[in-house]
């Protein structure tokens, strides 16, 4: 049986970062996952250069970037590593990176330089890690401590430290195995679901959308009413199953199966405004007019659906204008369900917070902690997700007995 002062479940950037930081505090440290690559989660994002976090995120307000039973779980964390922190370690690494769109931080070359630090941390710290290793069983023994079957044989540790992630993107290895040992250890768990992901839609609705699928504009969307309504003024992506884009991505995380999505397709032009002024000074056909304030391709599939849309604009009525204002700028429609895990960026729901330490993501059973995507803590698109993982990580680690 080999000895550890703390074993860390799962390789992706909540246990590398964890690991890295627990090692450099003089901890003896077993890092361990069943896939034979690192922070494949890592690699994939931001398009191979990794949105590893976001200027913009707000400390004093984590509800505003951050959903979860209990938004304010995340402060604590959060306030005590921030994305300057983060970026002051990229800089010790020089790790070139830039700022691409509302705060957020992409490495200026690869995802892999940012892996390739995180290693180094784990390196500079005397981290042991073992893959392609997977755990078959967690038990405490007698004096409190854990010992842990694993196919290398058996492990003995005083802490563990679960970052096992969460459900989606199962080609690259997600499982519910932090899930399963936090319901061993009897830790409530708050439903999981599919976040930040591209959402569906069927029905003779939809059919004469497909053909819009690869168009890309800005749009206002929002979902919910009154205190549960959330908007976001991002990019919309049409596709051939449905909408995508980063507006749709962040409005998911907030949907609700069977309640609509509102759409204005022009957020930055009065539309009645426009159309009436021009019905004053054009004889061009309405379809031309409109492909002047939107993309052409949809207003032609917009001024199909109706024949009061198909002539100049000069002989359109004036009701018929308004409502074709009204229904591209208020435009609802509701999905039918979502791409699932498969194409989710993240896991919304996991281990309920009020089973863990704000400060020190330690659980209610002493010596077991949990951290990054597995726990009921999820950001919003932009390179949040990637910071919680960080800071929860550097709380765990700098919690974490030594000697």
């Amino acid at each position: 049986m080999q000895n550890f002062d703390v074993v860390i479940i799962g390789a992706g950037a909540a246990g590398l970062f964890c690991a890295g930081v627990a090692g450099q505090r003089g901890l003896k440290v077993l890092l361990l996952d069943h896939s034979e690559k690192v922070a494949e989660k890592v690699r994939i994002s931001g398009g191979g250069r990794a949105n590893f976090t976001n200027r913009d995120l707000d400390v004093r307000q984590p509800h505003k970037h951050f959903i979860s039973d209990n938004p304010n779980f995340c402060r604590s964390a959060l306030s005590r590593y921030t994305p300057q922190d983060f970026v002051a370690l990229m800089q010790q690494h020089g790790i070139g990176f830039h700022e691409k769109h509302k705060g957020q931080l992409f490495c200026d070359r690869s995802a892999e330089d940012l892996i390739q630090m995180l290693l180094a941390e784990c390196d500079a710290g005397g981290v042991q890690r073992w893959q392609p290793c997977s755990v078959k069983s967690v038990r405490v023994a007698g004096d409190g401590s854990y010992q842990l079957d694993t196919d290398r044989g058996v492990v003995h540790s005083r802490s563990v430290v679960v970052a096992t992630g969460g459900l989606s993107i199962p080609k690259i290895g997600a499982t519910d195995f932090g899930y399963r040992i936090a319901q061993q250890f009897s830790l409530r768990l708050v439903p999981r679901r599919p976040g930040l992901v591209p959402l569906t839609f069927d029905g003779d609705d939809w059919v004469p959308l497909v053909s819009l699928a690869g168009l890309s504009l800005p749009v206002h969307i929002a979902t919910g009413s009154k205190k549960a309504r959330m908007a976001f003024n991002e990019d919309l992506l049409f596709t051939h199953r449905g909408l995508s884009g980063p507006a749709v991505l962040q409005i998911s995380s907030y949907w609700a199966e069977g309640t609509p999505l509102r759409v204005n397709l022009a957020p930055e032009v009065n539309l009645a405004e426009a159309l009436a002024d021009a019905k004053l000074r054009s004889k061009k056909r309405l379809v031309n007019e409109l492909a002047g304030l939107l993309p052409s391709r949809l207003a032609d599939i917009w001024t199909q659906q109706d024949p009061d849309w198909q002539r100049p604009v000069c002989d359109t009525t004036d009701k018929a204008l308004q409502r074709l204002a009204q229904h591209l700028s208020s435009w609802e429609i509701t999905p039918n369900g979502s791409e699932g895990y498969r194409k989710a960026e993240v896991t919304l729901g996991g281990v309920d917070t009020r089973d863990l330490s704000s400060q020190t993501m330690e659980s209610q059973q002493s010596g077991l902690y949990f951290i990054g995507e597995v726990v009921d803590v999820t950001g919003w698109l932009g390179g949040y997700n990637f910071q919680w993982a960080w800071a929860s990580a550097m709380a765990c680690a700098l919690a974490l007995p030594v000697g």
